[in-house]
């Protein structure tokens, strides 16, 4: 494609060299540039890609597009934009013959929920007939083909990348969590969306947006400014839960027809007759479209509000309610989604991805509302992120639990030990105990805490003091097969630790 072309899709402040060249591939990271390639510098947090012109023009770059004249002297073509995000993310999308004018493309943004949600509507999809795939947290992935997720959301020019190739091995629909990241960077504004869903907004991420009122308004984005209709998809619709504050106020500002979902408030999407259990969730589906029976095998009121979602979104793309309810019952396991590790032990052990106060409680409450026995509940958070949230994470913790195990998690370049301080400020509030590890055994009955700086030490600890009919939560990793520890990536599963744990137990 020729540079020409790529700048109609834009509007350039100023264009200097010659645009009938021909462009080979784009680019963001200029270690990254080949020759013939488009080099996008843009600012970051971290680095200003504009200090790596000289550098991607050397690799072979072809053109540049920036927002200042600082390529002008390299004598290579340029384009002086506004925001590059915007124009990258409008120029991939045009790059890789805008996929998703053809496929079905159903975005997910809240705090909580996303990738459960994902899953679901992936289901749904499928019983539907629709071959769908699945881009998030966990993985992208359509049938055999997967890539490991290294952001919620991709770059603007791998997403686009990614989108064509699933187009291209028979994708028909995508199910995509959009993150407040992206949607502040604006790497899905070359996406056209048929349905966005909300499912709502509590504390998280605030290291990067500082506030509740800037989270917000990133999330709005996909309501306000990307679900507008046009020639290609007249049609598209939010689907929000108003039982959260935040999703009322987004419904009211959406620039599409809303689809509300909700168990509290007067929604067009709900349930009755609800049964929980350990086992899932059995009850009937309200929808537009007529009521349905449902049977879900994942616990917990969160997950109704999953359910609710996915079930919102079948009835926006006008799904039949026999595949909708079909698919609710059918869907795959979620990967670190209170996933149970198997053992002999007669414990309830699972592996969980909760990793802000709100999360952790609706876990908590969930499994408190099924125990028979005592909750240990193992978490820590992410170092050089929010710290307010570490001692409301606490609070939650030793609330629900009989004892909660403070540990490390991604500690990345802060002090484990000042993290776990943080969190330990929540649970001292409470007035519980706080034992030394040398204190604990299988028969301590005293509700408390311990801090356990190594995880694996933390999780071998859960599994010994773990008897039958106890629950074990290991919460905030979920899916994920790591540990950052300073700027390094090491490999460190929680499920793989139980397994360990409870084989070098027996």
């Amino acid at each position: 494609m020729y540079f020409k072309d790529l700048l109609k899709i834009t509007d350039p402040l100023k264009v200097c060299g010659d645009t009938e060249i021909e462009i080979q591939g784009l680019h963001y990271d200029s270690r990254q540039v080949r020759p013939g390639g488009l080099f996008f510098a843009l600012r970051g947090s971290n680095a200003d890609g504009h200090h790596y012109i000289e550098t991607a023009i050397k690799a072979g770059a072809a053109a540049i597009v920036a927002e200042d004249d600082s390529a002008i002297a390299t004598g290579t073509p340029y384009a002086k934009v506004t925001n590059a995000r915007i124009a990258m993310s409008m120029m991939a999308a045009l790059f890789y013959g805008c996929p998703t004018d053809k496929l079905t493309l159903i975005g997910i943004t809240g705090t909580n929920g996303k990738t459960t949600t994902s899953y679901l509507i992936e289901a749904i999809l499928e019983e539907a007939g629709i071959s769908a795939a699945v881009l998030g947290t966990v993985s992208y992935r359509f049938r055999e083909k997967a890539l490991p997720a290294l952001h919620t959301t991709p770059e603007s020019i791998d997403l686009q990348k990614i989108l064509r190739e699933m187009s291209g091995l028979g994708a028909q629909g995508v199910v995509m969590e959009v993150s407040s990241h992206a949607l502040e960077q604006h790497r899905v504004d070359g996406c056209r969306f048929d349905v966005g869903i909300f499912t709502n907004l509590t504390r998280d991420h605030l290291d990067y947006h500082r506030d509740m009122e800037s989270y917000l308004a990133s999330k709005k984005r996909l309501f306000s400014e990307l679900l507008f209709k046009d020639e290609v998809k007249p049609r598209r619709q939010a689907v929000v839960n108003i039982d959260d504050p935040y999703g009322r106020q987004i419904s009211e500002e959406a620039v599409c027809p809303v689809i509300s979902y909700g168990l509290d408030s007067a929604a067009q999407v709900s349930a009755r007759e609800i049964q929980f259990s350990v086992t899932g969730i059995t009850g009937m589906l309200l929808t537009p479209k007529g009521e349905a029976p449902f049977r879900s095998r994942m616990p917990g009121r969160f997950n109704l509000y999953n359910i609710l979602a996915a079930a919102a979104a079948g009835v926006a793309l006008d799904l039949p309610l026999a595949a909708i309810s079909s698919g609710i019952e059918h869907h795959k396991t979620v990967p670190g989604r209170l996933e149970p590790v198997e053992n002999k032990r007669e414990i309830a052990l699972f592996v969980d991805y909760a990793h802000t106060d709100d999360a952790l409680g609706n876990v908590l409450r969930t499994l408190s509302e099924v125990a028979t026995g005592r909750i240990i509940t193992l978490f820590g958070c992410g170092g050089d992120r929010d710290r307010g949230k570490r001692p409301l994470m606490g609070k939650v913790a030793g609330r629900y639990s009989a004892l909660a195990i403070v540990t490390s998690d991604n500690p990345r370049t802060e002090n484990p030990a000042l993290i776990m301080a943080d969190i330990r400020s929540g649970i001292q509030s409470l007035g519980i105990r706080e034992y030394a590890v040398a204190e604990l055994s299988a028969s301590f009955t005293e509700k408390g805490y311990v801090l356990v700086e190594s995880r694996r030490e933390a999780i071998r600890l859960a599994v010994r003091i773990a008897g039958p009919g106890d629950i074990v939560l290991i919460a905030g990793k979920g899916h994920e097969d790591y540990q950052i520890i300073g700027t390094e990536r090491f490999h460190f599963d929680d499920r793989e630790e139980a397994q360990a744990a409870l084989k070098g137990d027996e």
